[in-house]
C-alpha cells in the first residue's frame, strides 16, 4: 500500500520485480488474506499476494502465516525458481503483542550437486527481543540443518544497533553480503531517505559476486524499506 494505504502497490511491485528477474525472493509482511483491504480496493488481487507476484514471476511460492486477525492474516514468503523440496514455518515469537516467524525452506538449483537452504525471517523492534529470537534460531539451525549445506538467511532484522552480524558470524559461520562486498551494511529504511540498515542477506557456502541496494524510482515508493539484491555462487 501507498503510505497513507490510499493506493495499492501490488500490481507496481511485480511490474518492477518481472524487470529485475530475480531467482528468489524473501518477502516479508506478505498479506495471505485481507479482507478490509479487498472491500475498499477493487483492484485487490483474488490470490494472497504470494500467489499474484509468483503468477507473474512464474516462481513457485511457500507462505508463513505469522499474524492472525479477524479480517485476514500475514507473514513471510519465499518465492522461487528453483524446485521447492519442502518447507516449514517456525514461530519465534516472545510476546503476543508482536507475532513473528522464520520460513524455512529446501530448494534444488538447478545443476548443483546439493540442495539450498533459505530462511525469510521477521524479528522485534527491542534489541532484548531480538536477541532471544536470535538466540534460539542458532540452536535450530545447528541442530536441524546440516552445516555442509549451503544457507541463506534474509529478512527484516530490525537491527539498528548492528549486533546481529558478528553473533551469526562467531555462532554458525554467517556472513553478511554487504559487509563483504561494500565493509557496511546497507541502509534500506526508510526508503526515500535511508538511514538505518535493518535488512540483510547472509550466507554459508556461498559467495556473493555483488550486493546492491535498489534505489530511486520505482523502489522507493513500492515500500517503507528499499529492496536489497545480492548474486550469489556455491563456494
Amino acid at each position: 500500500m501507498s503510505p497513507l494505504n490510499r493506493h495499492l502497490r501490488v500490481g507496481d511491485m511485480a511490474d518492477a520485480l518481472e524487470g529485475l528477474a530475480p531467482d528468489m525472493l524473501f518477502l516479508q509482511e506478505v498479506q495471505g488474506k485481507n479482507l478490509e483491504r479487498a472491500v475498499a480496493h477493487l483492484a485487490w488481487p483474488a490470490t494472497p499476494q504470494h500467489h499474484f507476484l509468483a503468477r507473474r514471476l512464474t516462481h513457485r511460492a511457500v507462505y508463513g502465516l505469522n499474524a492472525a486477525y479477524r479480517h485476514g492474516h500475514h507473514g513471510n514468503a519465499v518465492l522461487s525458481r528453483f524446485a521447492i523440496r519442502e518447507w516449514c514455518n517456525r514461530d519465534i515469537s516472545v510476546n503476543r503483542f508482536e507475532r513473528r516467524g522464520v520460513l524455512q525452506c529446501v530448494l534444488q538449483p538447478e545443476g548443483w550437486r546439493e540442495p539450498l537452504v533459505a530462511l525469510c525471517g521477521h524479528f522485534n523492534l527491542l534489541a532484548r527481543d531480538r536477541r532471544r529470537q536470535y538466540q534460539g534460531l542458532v540452536s535450530y539451525v545447528r541442530e536441524a540443518i546440516p552445516a555442509g549445506l549451503p544457507l541463506i538467511l534474509a529478512g527484516d532484522f530490525n537491527d539498528w544497533r548492528g549486533e546481529a552480524s558478528a553473533y551469526f558470524r562467531d555462532e554458525l559461520g554467517l556472513q553478511e553480503v554487504f559487509l563483504q562486498c561494500h565493509g557496511s551494511h546497507a541502509q534500506s529504511f526508510p526508503a526515500r531517505l535511508p538511514v538505518l540498515a535493518l535488512d540483510r542477506i547472509y550466507v554459508r557456502g556461498l559467495q556473493a559476486e555483488e550486493a546492491r541496494v535498489l534505489r530511486g524510482q520505482p523502489w522507493s515508493a513500492l515500500s517503507d524499506h528499499l529492496p536489497l539484491t545480492a548474486t550469489l555462487r556455491p563456494v
